[in-house]
């Protein structure tokens, strides 16, 4: 997650995270094909790309909010075995008063191999932060960040 500190800023607008991956030894389960936990675990990797890279982390961590996974599906395709390069990626479609509504889709060899949904609030001191309050507040983030590097 480290190489997301390096990417370009994501804007509010365009919130899609795409990370590319391998396959690892540690990720296979007794089928020796990628163990249906570790999507699960690569779905949190590619939205902690997204809390970096539009500066969510930062407000998240100030705010004292915390990002909570209410429900996650995945359906998966086909298996992925060892060493296979993989891309992921996880777009958030649209929020509503109270949640945050993602897919998560999983390519190998220009192949869906799994894809996944996912519904998620933050929580703050006084219970669950409106997404729209989430939203302005990157968004001036971002515009202030903006002014500054000029």
């Amino acid at each position: 997650m480290l190489s997301s500190l390096w990417k370009p800023e994501m804007r509010v607008d365009a919130l899609t995270s795409t990370l590319e991956q391998r396959v690892l030894p540690n990720d296979l389960d007794l089928n020796l094909h990628m163990n249906n936990g570790r999507f699960l675990t690569v779905c949190d990797l590619s939205r902690v790309d997204l809390f970096i890279r539009t500066g969510l982390l930062a407000l998240m961590l100030k705010q004292k909010w915390a990002p909570i996974i209410v429900r996650h599906t995945m359906d998966y395709k086909k298996p992925l075995r060892p060493f296979q390069k993989y891309t992921v990626s996880m777009s958030i479609t649209r929020w509503d008063e109270k949640y945050f509504y993602a897919t998560h889709q999983f390519l190998s060899r220009g192949k869906v191999v799994a894809e996944g949904e996912s519904t998620a609030v933050l929580l703050g001191r006084e219970g669950v932060v409106p997404p729209e309050k989430v939203i302005e507040a990157v968004t001036a983030r971002q515009n202030r960040t903006a002014v500054e590097s000029h």
